[in-house]
């Protein structure tokens, strides 16, 4: 099950990584292409919410084996597509059934693992959040640049087909529970799958259509955070809901899904902020920024089980932990901080080099205190609430970013036209747009990086709000 949510992580950078030649290949305008993001996107983050309530109605050996073939074999179709509207039928079907794999990692890790281990299990599911979205980049990159832009989405099949094998043989099958479906909460479904889709597809498209003053995102976001309340409304009061509310109160899942938004916030914007830079600054390809995100996702492997094993001291506080990787991520953000026109790639290696202890102390606590202390039977709906807040997340993130990034290019871009206009004696040049170009580029990263470092500080004043918990333990 790890391989294959890997996998999907990997998957979903695709058509980031290989939008252009995806577009010059299918003939797609640029206005299209940003679509093909947005759609997988909605349908991936819709999935996380409803897949839970599904695998323990099918059984969660029975959803996985489907929803990884669908994947598979829908990624085999999209570079097929004659068509925008199939291409983009393809790759929302696929956000789906990729969106549904990650909940049933957590519940997996949950359930299977013994005490002993299962804090490393978590660090396996913190994988998705450190070492997958700075490990689909360099991936796609390489397929892009040497076997061509539809490799990108056929390197999916041979993991997946090695992931149901392991999943056919690993996992026991439960019996179905298709009497749930007596209580099915369709109503909630009514609600809760648009409103959530309208919400990303707002934040996605709303840097391009200038978010409010579109008519089309103000629908989007307006009716789905409409959608969303009557959403909530339906689950507190179902008797068989997707989420379920009353969990909140629990006051180290509430604290763990606000804390998730900064985190996941942050560790997008560390991975966003270097790569854009370098490829409007710089002009650098994708596969030549991939060495800057291989310096933090490969030694993941070796620190995500060394802060496990450090977590799974009985006199270790994670709180304190988690405190300390918040401070090197700020510390991180605060050097990338200091960037100018100058910068290259091997400039950024004392920012990157800083995040490969930072986000494993930062994610691994997350999802220790989100975890300890449930009932086995609340198991579903908190992977419910991990996994949907996860991926909203990063999709907030990404317009948080867009929108501010936007905003701060204008005041620089202003800002220095006007400083140069009061220069009369400034002789003409030929390379003037371009160093004004990179200049503007260079102070918005820089503002951008001060923003990521405050909202990591900014989580620091909530841990408080959580209690201490004790690594999980056999009972005698």
């Amino acid at each position: 099950v790890l391989l294959v949510v890997l996998v999907s992580g990997f998957n979903e950078n695709i058509t980031k990584v290989a939008l252009a030649d995806i577009r010059g290949a299918m003939g797609f305008s640029v206005d299209d292409g940003s679509w093909i993001i947005s759609v997988y996107s909605a349908m991936s983050v819709s999935a996380m919410a409803f897949a839970p309530w599904c695998a323990v109605t099918f059984s969660l050996r029975r959803f996985a084996l489907v929803m990884i073939a669908a994947f598979m074999l829908l990624g085999v179709l999209c570079p097929l597509a004659p068509n925008l509207p199939t291409f983009l039928l393809l790759r929302g079907l696929q956000g789906l059934a990729g969106g549904a794999l990650p909940p049933l990692l957590m519940s997996v890790a949950l359930r299977f693992l013994p005490p002993g281990i299962k804090l490393y299990g978590l660090a396996g599911y913190a994988l998705t959040a450190t070492f997958g979205p700075s490990m689909g980049t360099p991936l796609a990159a390489l397929w892009v640049e040497h076997a061509g832009w539809q490799f990108a989405f056929w390197q999916i099949v041979p993991f997946c087909v090695a992931g149901m094998a392991m999943v056919g043989w690993g996992l026991p099958q439960d019996p179905l529970r298709l009497e749930r479906f007596a209580q099915f909460n369709g109503v909630g479904l009514a609600l809760g799958l648009p409103a959530l889709v309208m919400l990303v597809l707002g934040l996605t498209q709303g840097a391009r259509l200038n978010w409010f003053d579109s008519s089309l995102i103000t629908v989007l976001l307006g009716g789905g955070g409409g959608l969303l309340v009557l959403f909530f409304i339906n689950e507190w009061f179902h008797p068989l809901p997707f989420f379920k509310l009353q969990l909140l109160a629990h006051r180290n899942l509430s604290y763990a899904l606000v804390t998730c938004v900064g985190v996941l916030f942050v560790l997008l914007a560390v991975i966003s902020i270097p790569s854009g830079y370098l490829a409007s600054v710089q002009g650098y390809r994708p596969l030549q920024t991939a060495p800057m995100l291989l310096w933090v996702a490969l030694p993941q492997v070796i620190a995500l089980p060394l802060v496990a094993t450090l977590m799974n001291q009985r006199a270790v506080d994670c709180r304190w932990v988690q405190a300390a990787g918040l401070l090197l991520l700020a510390v991180a953000c605060l050097l990338g901080a200091q960037l100018d026109v100058q910068w290259n790639r091997d400039n950024f290696l004392w920012v990157q080099l800083l995040q490969v202890v930072a986000q494993p102390m930062a994610v691994l606590p997350l999802l220790l205190l989100a975890t300890t202390g449930l009932a086995p039977q609340d198991g579903p709906f908190a992977s419910a609430w991990f996994n949907t807040v996860k991926g909203f997340s990063a999709v907030f993130a990404g317009g948080v970013l867009d929108a501010v990034g936007q905003s701060r290019r204008h005041l620089h871009s202003t800002a220095l036209v006007d400083h140069l206009g009061n220069q009369p004696w400034l002789p003409a040049s030929a390379d003037l747009p371009a160093r004004l170009h990179a200049q503007v580029q260079a102070l918005t990263s820089a503002d951008l990086y001060w923003l990521v470092a405050l909202v990591a500080l900014g989580c620091l004043p909530l841990l408080p709000w959580a209690t201490r918990v004790h690594p999980p333990r056999a009972v005698a």
